[in-house]
């Protein structure tokens, strides 16, 4: 994003008229230049802020869906960007539907466009508008892209969430554990210090624990630290990713959560390329750009290549375990009946419909299963605190 700068302006136009606006430039000097082109007598250039957030997904699917429907209700494109660019909320979108609605009412394809902001636009969009200007359906290849990106979007969310969840039980119960053993325990220890009676076998497990706790309390905080550091630094590496990603697989639950949402993904694509009337390889290709997964890209690109040396599609996923047995029959009646887009789009909707019964079923497994561990967690402990207190009273009732 460093070669461009989005710079807020103030000035005359050639009729002495004041006006005001945005644009894009590496410089402030080639901003200067674009509005004198413009014919443009600029008074103040002031460089704005741009967000990355506001690049996001969201916002990507925003526009293409009003774009899609300004199209099917008659618009022309560049009239349509600019009624986009008049309306929108965030200035650095404004500026990028602007300098689009400039560019294709110069004569640029609209594809071509797109193609100058990679950081805002995956190649999936690049093709699949490309596609839509060649057969003169872009209205609808804009409008299959946004329900594509809607039904992903929504899915992805679901699995981050299913799991999300036993993370943020199993970080409370370790949270809970850790506070009675630092603050709650060591009161009672000093308690029963002072009685100088013996202790149950379970208190005095628990009493070593919270000992443990206080006295290397600032040692732990420095290795969980320096662990979770080293976590984030490693999970950078494409080899870290391979192996994190190849063990999610093998996990039970989990396993079948991650591979349904990548399979979905990859059949949806797939489906809509083919739909649009792209090349198996060139939809393949696009696929593998919207994954950041270096284990299901490398997948993809060994499959590309056993296409492109003659193996039928079917055959190439034999030898990938990310795919099902499921996935090699219907592909190999796909590729034997000429239903390809068809049965890429089945296969999508059952590994959607299946990815979204799982992720609910891992919430509803793990919520009570989580809340019997920090019970027995929580439990354990209070019994081990009071346990003393039940023995002293017991021994005063029969020494009365």
């Amino acid at each position: 994003m460093s070669e461009r700068r989005l710079w807020q302006w103030s000035g005359l136009d050639d009729q002495g008229t004041p006006c005001s606006g945005l644009v894009w430039g590496a410089e402030r000097t080639t901003a200067l230049q674009h509005l004198y082109d413009r014919n443009i007598w600029p008074l103040k250039v002031k460089r704005q802020a741009v967000s990355r957030q506001y690049w996001n997904l969201t916002y990507k699917i925003h526009f293409i869906r009003q774009l899609a429907t300004l199209l099917q209700a008659g618009i022309a494109l560049p009239q349509g960007l600019s009624m986009l660019a008049e309306q929108h909320s965030r200035p650095q979108w404004r500026a990028l539907l602007q300098a689009l609605t400039q560019q294709v009412t110069e004569g640029v394809p609209f594809s071509d466009a797109l193609k100058a902001w990679p950081w805002v636009f995956p190649p999936l969009f690049i093709a699949l508008i490309r596609t839509g200007e060649i057969t003169g359906k872009l209205d609808e290849c804009c409008l299959r892209l946004a329900v594509q990106q809607e039904e992903q979007q929504a899915l992805r969310k679901k699995v981050v969430k299913a799991l999300r969840y036993p993370v943020i039980i199993f970080v409370m119960a370790l949270a809970v554990t850790l506070g009675m053993a630092g603050f709650v325990l060591p009161e009672f220890a000093a308690i029963y210090r002072a009685f100088n009676a013996p202790l149950p076998a379970l208190t005095q497990g628990v009493m070593a624990f919270s000992a443990f706790i206080t006295g290397s309390g600032h040692w732990l905080a420095l290795a969980a630290g320096a662990l979770i550091a080293g976590v984030l630094r490693c999970r950078r590496n494409p080899n870290w990713q391979w192996q994190e990603q190849n063990l999610l697989l093998r996990l039970p639950l989990v396993g079948e959560l991650v591979r349904g949402q990548r399979l979905s993904q990859i059949y949806t694509i797939l489906a809509m390329t083919q739909q649009a009337g792209l090349p198996l390889l060139q939809g393949l290709e696009a696929v593998m750009q919207t994954l950041t997964s270096p284990f299901w890209r490398q997948m993809l690109a060994r499959i590309m290549q056993k296409i492109g040396d003659g193996v039928p599609f079917w055959k190439t996923l034999e030898e990938e375990k990310g795919f099902t047995p499921l996935c090699r029959q219907l592909i190999y009646t796909a590729e034997e009946t000429g239903s390809m887009d068809l049965i890429l789009a089945r296969l999508a909707h059952w590994h959607t419909g299946q990815t979204h019964e799982r992720a609910d079923s891992l919430s509803s497994t793990l919520e009570p299963l989580m809340m019997v561990v920090i019970g027995l967690i929580v439990g354990t402990l209070v019994i081990a605190m009071y346990l003393p207190v039940f023995q002293m009273g017991d021994a005063m009732s029969g020494a009365n």
